[in-house]
């Protein structure tokens, strides 16, 4: 009976070290496969990372060609517009663009730098390389009356901060709060910003609201906040306004030239050409206006 005993705890002992053999094999192989895993992982990142561009910098001067106006298109003009091939062949490419643009495009676009797709330049565009920046109709925050964004702009040195969506805001402040602070109190210098809803139920409910929206607003900006449902598609590509999702920013000096722009969240070197920009026009344009007369 001894002898059976011990036969049996040594064929228990053999069966308990082959399954730690066993389980001590299986855990080589987890161990194997989640490194093999790890590694993956590690080269998907890598691939992604390589996949994700370089923000570019800004290649060309950013605005419309002709000089902005607040006349009315009269109907001589649209109709030569008409019969103009050139104008016409344009205007269907750019249909064709915007037809084969999904609708989720701009949503899909943020996932790459925030939206950034162009790095603001560090100094001023040459003013007579310089376009125009487009005239723009809506009704002003304070009051509520009919402006144009051509006579607020004449004769100053103005940021604008194109916004449309809460991100667009944030986007904003990033490149203004700091210039806002140093320049506010100069008497040849502005801040306008356009709140742009093209979208009809957007804009509605932006006008409905315009009560609130003055509560949000600091006082002293309401006078240069601009409320605007312009249909902008024909200029958006001309502005680099290329996301909707996102907020861009111009400098634009007294003769209605962007002299700079950016877009989306600012980088630490944009904020300070911003800065310098600004700085540069405002110390240019002091030396255009002339002394008061002698009494």
């Amino acid at each position: 009976t001894g002898s059976q005993s011990q036969l049996v705890g040594k064929q228990k002992g053999k069966k308990v070290e082959r399954e730690g053999e066993d389980v001590k094999q299986q855990t080589g192989e987890v161990k194997k496969k989640g490194k093999e895993v790890k590694q993956n992982v590690v080269k998907l990142e890598e691939d992604d990372a390589e996949k994700v561009p370089e923000i570019p910098p800004l290649q060309r001067p950013l605005g419309v060609p002709d000089v902005p106006t607040t006349k009315a298109r009269s109907l001589s003009e649209r109709s030569a517009d008409m019969l103009n091939q050139e104008k016409q062949l344009e205007k269907r490419r750019h249909l064709v663009k915007v037809a084969s643009t999904g609708y989720f495009h701009d949503l899909h676009m943020t996932r790459h730098h925030g939206g950034k797709t162009w790095m603001a330049p560090s100094v001023l565009i040459r003013e007579d390389k310089a376009l125009y920046f487009p005239n723009i109709k809506g009704v002003r925050l304070d009051n509520g009356q009919p402006v144009h964004s051509t006579h607020m702009c004449a004769g100053k040195i103005s940021v604008i901060s194109m916004l449309s969506t809460k991100i667009s805001e944030y986007h904003a402040s990033s490149f203004t709060d700091r210039v806002n602070q140093l320049y506010q109190e100069h008497p040849s210098y502005q801040y306008i910003q356009i709140n742009l809803q093209e979208n009809i139920l957007k804009s509605l409910l932006v006008h409905l609201f315009l009560s609130s929206l003055r509560s949000k607003i600091p006082h002293r900006l309401h006078p240069t906040y601009m409320v605007s449902r312009q249909n902008m598609e024909y200029v958006r590509e001309q502005l680099g306004m290329v996301n909707s999702r996102i907020g861009y920013t111009y400098l634009v000096d007294d003769k209605l030239k962007v002299r700079w722009a950016a877009c989306a969240d600012a980088k630490e070197e944009e904020e300070e050409a911003l800065v310098r920009g600004v700085g540069v026009l405002l110390k240019r344009f002091k030396g255009k206006v002339p002394p008061p007369a002698a009494p």
